[in-house]
């Protein structure tokens, strides 16, 4: 297993393990975070554990030209059901995917050091944020990275009313011009948005 030093560096992603384990600990400064994510680098950790660097093989994916909305969502935006902004509450956004119970988990992988270091890169421009209001409550939202080649990096998403974070997915993938949002591994609810399986080398083509 490779141990990061002060140095900004990753090894080849070849060189991760079965399940995607690449490295371990460094830290979460933006100069990291971003070099990590323009080769395909993730962290991800529980606030017990020290800094894990991740590239899995196969990689979960979507194409926004894939994207699939179900009937019942397409009434609801007939409806207007929800009302959508970008980066008007990151650190409300990540703090309430902080706080979302998850099955499965004891606890969050979003720390307090991942919020800082992650608000951190929303002020630099590089993370951004999505916001799905009911009226003036903040009901559901996501949050990713954007280094800038039309790749969404998604981290997480929450929803206080049912629907309310795909409802601001679907949105703003519609929106934008992104060719691929990375979703890093595999969940029921992104597979039914059209969320499938690539092969490392074909992400890092998008990269």
């Amino acid at each position: 297993m490779y141990f990061l030093t002060d140095k900004i560096e990753f090894p080849h992603v070849s060189e991760a393990s079965a399940d995607g384990l690449l490295a371990i600990g460094g830290d979460l400064s933006s100069k990291r975070l971003l070099h990590a994510y323009k080769n395909g680098i993730f962290p991800w950790f529980e606030i017990d554990e020290p800094v894990l660097w991740w590239s899995p093989d196969p990689r979960f994916v979507i194409y926004p030209s894939e994207l699939k909305v179900s009937k019942s969502m397409k009434q609801l935006f007939k409806k207007r059901q929800f009302k959508v902004t970008m980066n008007q509450a990151f650190e409300d956004v990540i703090s309430n995917c902080a706080a979302k119970v998850r099955e499965g988990q004891d606890g969050t992988w979003i720390t307090n050091t991942m919020i800082e270091a992650y608000t951190k890169l929303h002020k630099l421009g590089y993370a951004t944020s999505v916001e799905v209001w009911q009226g003036k409550d903040l009901v559901g939202g996501l949050y990713g990275v954007d280094i800038g080649n039309k790749v969404f990096c998604g981290e997480s998403m929450f929803a206080k009313k049912s629907n309310a974070s795909k409802y601001g997915f679907i949105h703003f993938i519609q929106s934008s011009e992104y060719n691929i949002v990375d979703c890093q591994l595999h969940t029921k609810h992104l597979e039914s948005l059209g969320g499938k399986h690539i092969s490392r080398q074909e992400f890092l083509k998008f990269l």
